[in-house]
């Protein structure tokens, strides 16, 4: 063997394995798209994971998550929403806020869309079926309009003296009249408290003087849901017993809280993100509805404003913090 065909020999079989190694498919990606903070979700990427797993995902060894946290600003939800886009994601899961899922569609129509929704997304016009969702979207959708009316219930029971509640909503409140309802068989005045951002909080719990209210309900709205922390501190600070849908909140301090388990909720958007990257199509994955529903009371809070628990509540509460 002549020296130069020897040495063009051995240098392509030392570039074989580089080659070989280039030529492997790169992990998909999928995009995480929340309204939220990974501080404060952590518990929900966490489940979201398990629900990977369930399909035989695991992040860093086939497969890879872009996370895109808006940290409470919906406004910077449509530039996160094209980032992945342009990134070319298999499938983005939009979470943590009903803004979210519409920042996605309206970046892709093409890219799977695994959503976290906190309303009806058929009477919202997010999706056309439950059933048949269409187009690139399905997800997990919440009983809002169900468990809106049984949250103003629980407050009742645990405060029967209170007439007057303020409602902390999003903007486009879409169960304010059947929250009215409900407050007129309860006896109850309510005063809608509109807001968009975290930056209104203040605002929004500085009228409960000038509305003499005894008492608060907390929508469910991604941005309530992303800052349950500073929510529990002020519901505190201004010493009112309030409730909201999200678990965080009552263990952040609030009083009480009422709603679908939001890890559940991820842990699903988890499953239908891998089997999505398996093949299946998502206008062919029917939308699913929350059926776990957490009551968690938190007696250190109760005593903070000497509240006294019934036991009815305590007896069914599924989590009492001590």
């Amino acid at each position: 063997m002549r020296r130069r065909d020897f040495i063009t020999l051995l240098g392509g079989a030392a570039a074989l394995p580089f080659a070989a190694r280039a030529q492997q498919p790169a992990l998909p990606v999928i995009g995480f798209l929340s309204s939220g903070s990974p501080d404060v979700d952590a518990r929900a990427v966490r489940a979201f994971r398990q629900g990977l797993g369930e399909n035989g995902y695991v992040e860093g060894q086939n497969v890879a998550i872009q996370y895109q946290w808006a940290e409470g600003q919906i406004d910077r939800l449509p530039a996160l929403a094209a980032d992945l886009v342009r990134r070319r994601v298999a499938v983005i899961a939009a979470t943590g806020a009903a803004n979210s899922a519409y920042a996605a569609k309206v970046a892709t129509a093409t890219i799977p869309i695994v959503f976290y929704y906190g309303a009806d997304p058929v009477q919202t016009g997010l999706i056309a079926s439950l059933n048949r969702p269409g187009g690139n979207l399905t997800g997990v959708a919440t009983l809002a309009a169900e468990l809106g009316p049984k949250r103003l219930e629980l407050l009742h029971e645990l405060l029967p003296s209170a007439r007057v509640v303020a409602m902390l909503v999003a903007p486009n409140n879409l169960i304010a009249e059947t929250l009215r309802a409900a407050a007129r068989s309860l006896g109850l005045e309510i005063h809608f408290l509109p807001t968009r951002a975290y930056q209104e909080f203040d605002a929004a719990f500085a009228r409960l003087r000038e509305l003499q209210a005894n008492a608060m309900w907390i929508g469910p709205y991604g941005v309530f849901a992303s800052r349950s922390e500073e929510l529990a501190a002020l519901a505190l600070r201004h010493k009112v017993p309030a409730i909201s849908p999200s678990r965080e909140f009552a263990a952040a301090g609030g009083l009480m809280s009422y709603g679908d388990s939001n890890t559940d909720h991820y842990r699903l958007v988890g499953v239908y993100v891998g089997r999505i990257l398996k093949g299946e199509n998502p206008a062919d994955l029917p939308v699913q509805q929350a059926t776990k529903i957490e009551l968690v009371v938190n007696l250190r809070t109760a005593k903070a404003l000497g509240i006294e628990v019934p036991t009815s509540i305590l007896l069914r509460a599924d989590e009492v913090i001590e």
